[in-house]
């Protein structure tokens, strides 16, 4: 069955740049990885340290394989500290 993700992520002020970098490094391999459907990155118009994923993956075994990948892992590291909060919502269709 497949998985919507929302995800949203809010950062520290003086680390939106860095961790933009960061998210926007996933995009690409994310894109190639089996399974994932659709990986979009959003900022908010109003509040550029607010970033929302919109993803969708085959299943969730998709989506947990994501998160056991390199790059995954090493934004995991690289933006740790740097974050106010972290809200994934993982969704089915109804």
């Amino acid at each position: 069955m497949a998985v919507t993700v929302v995800a949203k992520v809010v950062v520290q002020k003086e680390f939106v740049e860095p961790v933009k970098a960061e998210l926007l490094k996933l995009i690409d391999p994310t894109r190639r990885e089996r399974g994932c459907i659709e990986y979009r990155l959003h900022q908010d118009n109003e509040d550029p340290g607010v970033f929302i994923f919109y993803e969708n993956w085959e299943s969730m075994a998709s989506l947990e394989q994501h998160m056991k990948t390199d790059h995954f892992r090493s934004y995991v590291s690289a933006v740790e500290g740097k974050l106010v909060k972290k809200v994934v919502n993982k969704m089915t269709g109804i």
